[in-house]
């Protein structure tokens, strides 16, 4: 899930913290530059682990500042195809289901990647999964807060950098809001043995109990 990468940058120190140990400075402005930001192709950094190198620092003509470069390992979020996570609902739409982790929400379980027969509940927003059993069906509601097991099985990136509007994209959607897209979203899907080991137990425990029980994860 965790990740160390090795990374490269130039690190402007200013003059007021001169004082400072330089690697406790150059601590500081990485994690401020880089913490909690999605990197192009890399995933979401969390924290710098450790400086490997610096280089000799530069000061420039009309800057006061030191520039120095610095080769560094940074801890980053960015989960491999099939590894296997626990996370929690956070909401539910036609997309599919909504999936945090705590520190990331940008986790989508499509409608296909869902355990089948599935359905979409529209007065109660929820996805509900039909389960069948000898007694007939019973439906499993996945409601928001509930924890489940699911696996990773695609990701993807967006360049989310400013650019500047054609004239034609300009003069058509001058009055509409552009639309917000994450950097960097997982796409998973249930495990099918856990799902279908996990799914005997709950309905097991419901076997006694109305249809229309509420889903208690995997």
């Amino acid at each position: 899930m965790f990740v160390l990468v090795e990374m490269v940058d130039t690190v402007r120190i200013p003059p007021w913290q001169f004082e400072r140990k330089l690697n406790d400075s150059i601590a500081e402005e990485l994690n401020k530059k880089l913490a909690n930001k999605v990197v192009y192709n890399v995933g979401l950094c969390i924290c710098l682990f450790d400086i490997t190198k610096l280089e000799d620092a530069y000061v420039f003509p009309g800057d006061g500042a030191s520039h120095t470069k610095v080769h560094f390992r940074y801890v980053v979020f960015h989960p491999f195809l099939d590894e296997i996570l626990i996370g929690k609902i956070k909401g539910c739409s036609p997309e599919g289901v909504h999936v945090s982790l705590g520190f990331f929400d940008d986790i989508l379980i499509p409608p296909e990647s869902l355990q089948q027969p599935a359905k979409f509940d529209e007065a109660e927003q929820v996805w509900v999964w039909e389960y069948e059993t000898e007694e007939g069906a019973h439906d499993l509601y996945m409601d928001t807060g509930e924890e489940i097991r699911f696996r990773v099985v695609d990701e993807s990136f967006v360049d989310t950098s400013p650019t500047g509007p054609s004239s034609a994209e300009a003069a058509s959607s001058s009055e509409e809001l552009p639309k917000k897209e994450a950097p960097y979203t997982l796409v998973v899907r249930w495990p099918a043995a856990a799902a279908q080991t996990s799914g005997n137990r709950v309905v097991g425990e419901l076997a006694a109990k109305r249809q229309g029980s509420r889903f208690l994860g995997c």
